[in-house]
């Protein structure tokens, strides 16, 4: 027997992956290809929820998790064996396989990974309900928790995600913006068992987008918009159809810093065209009312403008720190 006959070629092991953020049977077509055509098709487990689909399709597929060096066997003769591989994507196979092929000793068949499904864009999102799940049923500290009781952490993690913001940290701004999509993953979770008026998460993203849609029509419908100034009368013109409401400062939240809720009250005053005189009277509140609709007035965000400058400070402050303490050790 020579090394090129039919019984000496090595074979080819395919090992196929797919993700259980799709629903199972949705396998790409070269899945399905190297399924049909394979020799063997072996699983570990019994319960892959792939497996249901591959055997209605006509595929055989065998319970049987071997050894590298069996596997490696079974290709013998130029067979072409598939394993659908396990959540865990059978390391100790793929490690078994590695430690063969790098002793030299052993023909090694052709080696192939092949994903079977992807993810798609926002699949991790998936992840993030079915932990949050698990959280709110087994955590003593989670399960307990309320939309009220939350509340604080909300404005917490918006304030830490606009410092992320304002630094240029790439890597906080990941990390804050998880934090704060965790609030509304929580704020969902609990929201189901309201026992009066519940919904779930995919009810607040069902809402968004149909928000979204809404208010783009110059992008899902037959609008047009040439201009950010376009865009933001198409959005002023749709929300305002949408709420009904009968004064520019509804929906306004009085509960934000002082700065900005100036800022937004004169946006809103402005964009309807109202001349609207600024309320005279003694204090710095006044001063500062008049200062945050004199930066609104002019493009600038009062809020991030003070910050900036308070940032400035705090270095100021601390230099004048060291610089105390520089003087102090001079003396001893």
């Amino acid at each position: 027997m020579n090394a090129t006959s039919p019984e000496a070629a090595p074979g080819r092991v395919v090992l196929l992956t797919t993700s259980h953020r799709v629903a199972p049977g949705l396998l790409s077509w070269p899945a399905w290809q190297a399924l049909r055509a394979a020799d063997a098709v072996l699983c570990a487990d019994g319960a892959h929820p792939q497996l249901p689909y591959l055997r209605e399709a006509g595929i055989s597929v065998a319970e049987a998790s071997p050894a590298a060096q069996e596997l490696v066997d079974a290709c013998a003769g130029g067979r072409t064996v598939v394993v659908v591989a396990t959540g865990e994507g059978e390391p100790a196979l793929t490690d078994g396989l590695a430690r063969l092929a790098g002793s030299g000793r052993v023909q090694m068949p052709e080696l192939e990974l092949l994903p079977a499904s992807y993810d798609l864009p926002g699949a991790r999102l998936l992840d993030l309900v079915q932990v949050m799940d698990r959280i709110r049923a087994e955590c003593p500290w989670s399960s307990r928790q309320t939309h009220k009781g939350l509340a604080k952490y909300g404005i917490e993690e918006a304030y830490e995600l606009v410092e992320a913001i304002e630094a240029g940290d790439r890597e906080e701004l990941r990390e804050e913006l998880g934090d704060v999509l965790l609030q509304v993953v929580f704020h969902s979770r609990i929201a189901e068992e309201d026992p009066d008026a519940p919904f779930s998460v995919d009810d607040v993203a069902g809402g968004i987008v149909a928000k979204l849609i809404h208010r783009h029509p110059h992008v899902f419908g037959e609008e047009k918009a040439e201009t950010p100034e376009d865009v933001k009368e198409h959005w002023l013109r749709t929300k305002a159809e949408e709420k009904r409401r009968t004064s520019v400062t509804e929906g306004v939240p009085l509960g934000q810093p002082g700065l900005a809720l100036s800022a937004k009250l004169a946006s809103r005053a402005r964009t309807a065209g109202l001349d609207v005189p600024l309320p005279q009277g003694d204090g710095i509140g006044y001063e500062l009312l008049a200062l945050a609709v004199r930066a609104e007035a002019d493009g600038v965000d009062p809020e991030t403008a003070l910050r900036a400058a308070a940032r400035v400070y705090r270095d100021a402050i601390r230099a004048a720190e060291s610089e105390g303490e520089s003087d102090a050790e001079g003396r001893r």
